[in-house]
């Protein structure tokens, strides 16, 4: 005979509370488990980056003190003015400011640019049937397999050949021409998974082209945009084969130029570790500032894969 529903209740409960204690053993093993492994690895990243902050807080004299002194005594916090000062007493039109400014010239317009040229060519990937599509995209993805050393001695040739060696043009505008096929193979696959009822109501509406992109899809891939925002913002401030082919003039260097630069004035005289790691500590702070701010939205932007209804 059938058992009632309350006989079958009961026994549900009493077999979720027999299995109670072992999924929650489990769940804390493995919380245990996870947490332990990412402590681990951490370290790894976490080391390497309080050694280079405890050193640039360090006097000469405690640099290679063992074993080693995690929190300097006493802490020269002067050291990162004079990080500076010491780089303008060798090249006096690289003051810190200068540094800046060339570097977020460089880093916020190369950004911009390649945002807007990948946004545009993700949406057309994405949205439009036209002759070739498939193919052209399949040609746009082999590029990445291409080395880069391999188009570097043909494309330092072209801007040679513009008269545009020892200008930004190389760095910004040669966004606009090429690469981010990384970039929009990833924008186009997170624009796969918006419905098209938006975009077909937004027509419906009397609404063109532009309008629907720039009112309706450029809010809906925000998350996407942003992640690749942060990307592409960390290879730009990183970039240091482009300003070191294309530019000559000392007072136009970036910042990770301006520390390559610093480094081999002090390697005829005695080595500078603490100035060094100073001005290293200066370079990483604004990506982790960066990171941190728009750590939302990154996370979401890397592993949304569609669109709750």
């Amino acid at each position: 005979m059938a058992a009632t529903p309350a006989v079958a209740a009961e026994k549900s409960m009493s077999g979720a509370r027999v299995r109670t204690p072992r999924m929650r053993m489990r769940q804390m093993l493995d919380r245990v488990l996870t947490y332990a492994l990412l402590i681990f690895f951490s370290l790894f990243v976490l080391i390497p980056f309080a050694y280079m902050i405890s050193t640039s807080l360090k006097t000469e004299d405690q640099l290679f003190i063992w074993p080693i002194r995690w929190i300097p005594d006493p802490i020269a916090w002067s050291n990162y003015p004079q990080a500076f000062i010491e780089l303008s007493r060798i090249a006096p039109n690289l003051t810190f400011w200068r540094i800046l400014a060339n570097t977020l010239f460089i880093t916020l317009l190369a950004m911009t640019a390649e945002l807007i040229a990948v946004s545009l060519v993700a949406y057309g990937f994405a949205r439009f049937q036209f002759p070739l599509r498939n193919t052209l995209f399949i040609i746009l993805l082999s590029t990445m397999m291409l080395p880069g050393i391999v188009t570097l001695i043909p494309t330092f040739l072209i801007w040679r050949n513009l008269q545009l060696i020892n200008t930004y043009d190389p760095l910004v505008t040669g966004i606009w021409l090429g690469g981010g096929a990384w970039a929009v193979f990833l924008l186009r696959q997170f624009l796969l998974t918006i419905p098209r009822d938006f975009e077909e109501a937004a027509y419906i509406d009397g609404a063109n082209v532009l309008q629907v992109f720039v009112i309706i899809m450029l809010p809906l891939i925000k998350p996407a945009l942003l992640a690749l925002a942060v990307l592409i913002f960390q290879g730009n401030w990183n970039n240091f084969m482009g300003p070191l082919i294309y530019l000559n003039s000392v007072d136009k260097f970036p910042m990770v130029m301006a520390l390559k630069f610093f480094q081999e004035s002090l390697s005829k005289e005695a080595p500078k570790w603490h100035y060094m790691m100073a001005m290293s500590t200066v370079m990483a702070a604004p990506l982790l500032l960066l990171y941190f701010m728009a750590q939302r939205y990154f996370i979401e932007g890397l592993t949304i894969g569609g669109v709750k209804g």
